[in-house]
């Protein structure tokens, strides 16, 4: 079992920044990946980026050059350094952890509870 606890959301003005954090523990073996992904009210939940153990990172194109995602392998702490917010990044953004072979998940998704992030206009 993994459990993950998501940290770091509120409110911001278009344009600030904030820092998302994600906290995993229990069963962390490598080779896994970890990401955030965000759901907006009547919205699909949506890939925002992923890092892997290797740190090896991906993108949605609506955050390429204004997010970053990074993780701390000996915190077992992933971070999302959001800049240049827009209303639209406004949703409940989630952290998610799963272990992979070739590229082909293995076991199942973890999930935290959610954080909240509103970006006003």
């Amino acid at each position: 079992q993994v459990q993950l606890v998501e940290s770091g959301g509120g409110l911001v003005q278009a344009g600030g920044s904030l820092r998302l954090s994600c906290a995993a523990s229990g069963s962390i073996f490598s080779p896994n990946a970890m990401g955030w992904y965000r759901q907006a009210p009547g919205k699909q939940r949506e890939l925002v980026a992923t890092i892997t153990s290797e740190y090896v990172t991906n993108y949605a194109d609506s955050v390429k050059g204004r997010f970053t995602i990074s993780r701390d392998n000996a915190k077992n702490t992933m971070y999302l350094q959001m800049n240049s917010l827009k209303p639209e990044d406004t949703a409940v953004y989630y952290c998610n952890f799963y272990r992979f072979m070739r590229t082909i998940r293995i076991g199942p998704d973890y999930w935290g509870q959610g954080t909240q992030v509103t970006v006003s206009s």
